[in-house]
């Protein structure tokens, strides 16, 4: 799992008791065995957990300060041996001063001590009577039990054998300030943000601190640890609810139950090369101003071996929530809709000409075409639908395509083409009997010329059809279907093209059982001839590979960087009752060989509009030769079960 850039963080809220310091550190050392016994690398706590946050004007009183001072003693000698490194909130006296610090403790060490920055002091909060800021620091060190400890803000902890794990820590106000210290510390090299915290529960305020704790993940492309104060706190005025969180770059990974009176626990494997992969492509990131005088103190996770416990999708461009799906396809269809009617605008033309097959493709192809044309209140009758019947052409499909054209009252025009493709075959001396690439070729080359030429009679845009997955495999005709004036599918994967079908189904009673129909046909580009049941035979997936695979190795290939032997380990655990893993292995040899070697068809694909996070136009996400080898890719692979370099 480490290998791979994986690191197991977790955020406890223990059960309390205001001002007993020695109930609070047994709690909290059950919670650090519970850690882990569940593999965490990294733990924290709430802030001040060690005394109860809302202590008041008990801060004031040596007999606290001196028992919060016992506890730490007794967690640093708790913490030797033990394989992990945890995080916990107390009081601390430094330069006649008290502050509202968070220790960082391992294996009986205390590697730092991070105060807290902004002291908040308004409406339900005080602190100020109390605590003072990290900004009124004399020292960078303090002395405790007879060692010199690294003090201040401007702390990182690194792990000594893997520079990509590296976390900062801020203390609950400062996230909610203009300035907020995890802002230096990422762009400092932090992956990882831990915030002890004590956030109380007013109507409204848990949204509002999920999303701001969201916001700065993303903002700061990192993985956000938030651990808050729990129930039992003190109630006198305000009440605490223990809410915790983890979230990777604007994603939650998890999140806690909140009201709960007993000790909790959330964890998750963060990626923390995937962290440092977004940062990289995001040429903004390090275009802020920087604090240089960073403090670096490094520690050492345990090498035990651990099963990754985070869940990926099996279908990384779909929502798995049936409310977001719906919204994301209509947002999607208004993109592509937006995106065409502008070009129809700019060009002065309303006419477009798409073909047809009955497919998933065309369909969605076709649907956007007419949505683009109730934004420009243009009759779907200039909406030119050529089906063109070939050798594969089966009932099923053709009928599915005419009805669809005649329901949506677009004009409908039908090019067989058979005839010209056996005239073709003469012409170059091809066996009309040989059904090789040749053969299937032709047929579609055919097609563009057809759709093509009757754009420039009818004065019309030809509207492409293809889709992102068939891009990222090269799976068209180079100057085929591969080619048209305008492509609206060509940032969409294959996986989620039936949503968004179906979305459009459910939503249109007058065509939903044509639709549903074209959904439930198999995908085919139906260029060999059916059986003598009329049956398609040539289905894409068992040539190419199953299409759910290649977007899940094309959404983690480019999205995140990641080498295809990460790619191979999330998929066997993602797939596990699907494929088995030479399965996955064969499609994801055939998807490096295909992605690499079939980008010419990439290099001069038509304009497009980009809808996902994934686009593979060469003017927009994808700058990539034509010619590169894909040599290190399969390397990456091979080594995976070889140990060697099978080149």
């Amino acid at each position: 799992m480490r290998k791979y850039g994986f690191v197991r963080v977790g955020a406890s809220v223990p059960k309390i008791k205001v001002a007993d310091t020695m109930f609070n550190t047994k709690e909290i050392k059950k919670q650090i065995d519970l850690a882990i016994s569940k593999g965490v690398d990294i733990l924290t706590f709430p802030e001040l957990s060690i005394t109860g946050y809302t202590c008041a004007d008990l801060f004031n009183q040596d007999t606290l300060i001196n028992k919060s001072y016992n506890s730490l003693k007794e967690l640093l000698k708790y913490s030797k041996g033990k394989k992990i490194v945890f995080i916990v909130g107390m009081p601390i006296k430094c330069n006649n001063s008290l502050f509202n610090a968070a220790i960082v403790i391992n294996n009986g060490n205390i590697l730092g001590i991070v105060p807290k920055t902004y002291i908040p002091n308004y409406n339900e909060f005080y602190e100020k009577r109390w605590f003072r800021s990290s900004k009124e620091l004399l020292s960078n060190e303090i002395n405790i039990f007879g060692k010199n400890v690294p003090i201040g803000v401007n702390i990182l902890f690194e792990d000594i054998k893997n520079s990509d794990i590296k976390f900062g820590i801020e203390i609950c106000e400062d996230l909610w300030s203009i300035f907020s210290p995890s802002n230096n510390h990422a762009i400092n090299g932090a992956t990882i943000i831990f915030n002890l915290s004590a956030s109380n529960e007013i109507i409204s305020k848990y949204e509002y601190r999920k999303n701001l704790v969201k916001m700065q993940s993303s903002k700061i492309i990192s993985s956000y640890v938030y651990a808050s104060s729990g129930v039992n706190e003190s109630s006198t005025d305000i009440l605490f609810s223990g809410s915790s969180m983890i979230y990777e770059n604007g994603t939650l990974l998890n999140e806690n139950e909140r009201f709960d009176f007993n000790s909790n626990l959330i964890t998750a494997d963060v990626d923390v090369k995937k962290i440092i992969n977004d940062r990289i492509k995001d040429t903004s990131f390090m275009n802020n101003e920087k604090q240089y005088n960073y403090r670096i103190v490094y520690f050492e996770l345990s090498n035990r071996k651990q099963k990754l416990q985070r869940v990926y999708k099996k279908t990384p461009f779909v929502p798995s929530n049936e409310y977001k799906r719906n919204e994301r396809c209509n947002e999607i269809l208004n993109i592509q809709s937006s995106a065409l009617a502008k070009r129809l605008d700019h060009t002065k033309i309303n006419k477009c000409v798409i073909g047809i097959s009955g497919g998933l493709d065309s369909t969605l192809a076709f649907l956007v075409i007419i949505k683009a044309y109730e934004k420009l209140n243009i009759d779907n009758k200039n909406i030119i639908a050529v089906t063109m019947p070939g050798f594969g052409t089966t009932n099923r499909t053709y009928n599915n395509a005419v009805s669809l054209v005649k329901k949506c009252g677009a004009t409908l025009k039908e090019v067989d083409i058979k005839k010209a493709c056996i005239i073709h075959y003469e012409d170059i001396n091809h066996d009309i009997n040989n059904h090789d690439i040749t053969y299937e070729n032709c047929q579609a080359r055919e097609r563009t010329q057809i759709l093509m030429d009757i754009a420039n009679k009818e004065k019309a845009l030809v509207i492409g059809t293809g889709d992102l997955s068939e891009l990222a495999l090269g799976w068209c005709t180079y100057n085929g279907d591969h080619m048209s004036m305008y492509a609206v599918n060509s940032s969409i994967p294959k996986t989620l093209v039936k949503y968004l079908v179906k979305y459009v189904a459910d939503n249109n009673k007058k065509i939903k059982d044509i639709l549903y129909d074209i959904l439930d046909t198999p995908i085919s580009p139906e260029l060999l001839p059916p059986d003598g049941k009329d049956k398609i035979v040539q289905v894409t997936e068992d040539n190419v590979g199953p299409y759910i695979l290649h977007d899940f190795f094309l959404y983690h290939f480019l999205r995140n960087g990641f080498p295809p032997s990460k790619i191979f380990e999330l998929a066997k655990l993602t797939f596990k009752d699907d494929f088995t893993k030479d399965e996955i292995l064969k499609w994801l040899h055939i998807f490096i060989k295909r992605f690499f070697t079939q980008q010419f068809k990439r290099s001069c694909m038509p304009d497009g509009v980009k809808v996902g996070s994934i686009s593979l136009s060469p003017r927009g996400d994808l700058r990539m030769p034509s010619d590169a080898s894909y040599n290190i890719w399969e390397d990456d692979l091979n080594e995976k079960f070889t140990g060697i370099n099978t080149k």
